[in-house]
């Protein structure tokens, strides 16, 4: 019996990460997902898919680290000894990246050089090839050179976040480049899902339709509206993550819809979605602004079509009426008192 190929996960318990391991396990993977501690469980996106991992035919595997400790990602990475590792962990929140910059840049920065170490490491002395994946932004493109986004389009980051995504790509392309790592880059524009993290704007505005409706809410507070996002569906972009180290070669790809989306025109989609208008009910907030503002986003996915074969099979519209009827569904569940609503 082949043995089963082994993926390791950075970030297994957000959006992104939950999706993946569903993915990765439906093609026949063991997958092993890094966790940080804490004292509460943060595991809801992942609970359907974990079983005991002393059972049986158990195939998806839980440990404690932090992209903030080398050590401890060495070890990991001994003990699981992987075919495949994607680097999805972050401090992921742009606004956030403000208040805690030192921490974001720890993390999502120099989390990729101790990974890339620890691979390096690990391969030179078994001689086991171990394949690479990291989840860049399209928030490295920040002040837009060009319109749209290309693989070849310079970054201009616009937030701390950014600034250290953008240092975690150049040393992907640097490892891959100076020691021959099979180290490739998703430059991935905004994806949301029913799963997204409830403090991002898509899932902001969703959530507050829900509980509007239901009357358990009377206003929704936001920042700048006319931001212009390319927004996709994160089942779509995980498979493009898996796409990118299944090629011959590593290389680097713009995952997007090609298609840009004003948060008004998201709005209007979601309140129209539920007969209400949106206007009524949003309110401007300046705190919700950053400090320095992306206004417009829009991906050319051109040479991920081509070379993966991948294209997204949900459009903005599917998508926004998707994330508010499971919203629905989630607070309807939560007055029964059952589950905690994740689709």
């Amino acid at each position: 019996m082949t043995q089963r190929k082994r993926a390791l996960i950075t970030g297994i318990t957000g959006q992104d990460g939950s999706y993946l391991s569903e993915l990765l396990l439906e093609q026949g993977y063991e997958v092993h997902g890094i966790i940080r501690r804490s004292s509460s469980f943060n595991t809801d996106r992942i609970d359907h898919i974990y079983v005991d991992p002393h059972s049986e035919g158990a195939r998806l595997f839980l440990h404690y680290g932090d992209l903030t400790d080398g050590t401890t990602l060495r070890r990991i990475l001994e003990q699981v000894q992987p075919v495949e590792v994607y680097n999805l962990g972050a401090q992921s929140h742009v606004r956030v990246s403000f208040d805690s910059p030192e921490y974001t840049v720890d993390a999502v920065g120099m989390g990729v050089l101790r990974l890339l170490e620890a691979i390096r490491d690990y391969q030179n002395r078994t001689g086991i090839e171990v394949r690479f994946y990291q989840a860049g932004s399209s928030e490295m493109f920040g002040l837009v050179q060009e319109v749209p986004q290309k693989e070849t389009t310079p970054f201009y980051p616009r937030s701390p976040y950014a600034c250290a995504k953008v240092y975690g790509h150049w040393q992907t392309v640097n490892y891959r480049e100076s020691y021959g790592l099979f180290a490739s880059n998703g430059i991935l524009f905004n994806h949301e899902s029913p799963r997204r993290g409830e403090t991002f704007v898509t899932r902001k505005i969703t959530r507050a339709v829900a509980r509007i409706v239901a009357g358990k809410q009377k206003k929704l507070y936001l920042g700048n509206l006319d931001s212009k996002r390319d927004w996709g569906y994160a089942k779509d972009y995980v498979r493009a993550m898996w796409l990118i180290l299944q090629q011959d070669k590593p290389d680097d790809f713009v995952i997007a819809t090609n298609e840009t989306h004003s948060i008004k025109e998201f709005l209007d989609l979601a309140f129209t979605y539920v007969n209400l208008d949106w206007q009524k009910y949003v309110e401007f907030d300046e705190r919700y602004l950053r400090p320095a503002e992306v206004e417009l986003l829009i991906g050319d996915s051109t040479k991920a079509r081509k070379q993966l074969n991948w294209e997204p099979s949900v459009t903005f519209q599917e998508l926004v009426h998707l994330m508010v009827d499971a919203d629905i569904k989630a607070l309807e569940k939560q007055e029964r008192g059952s589950g905690n609503g994740f689709d």
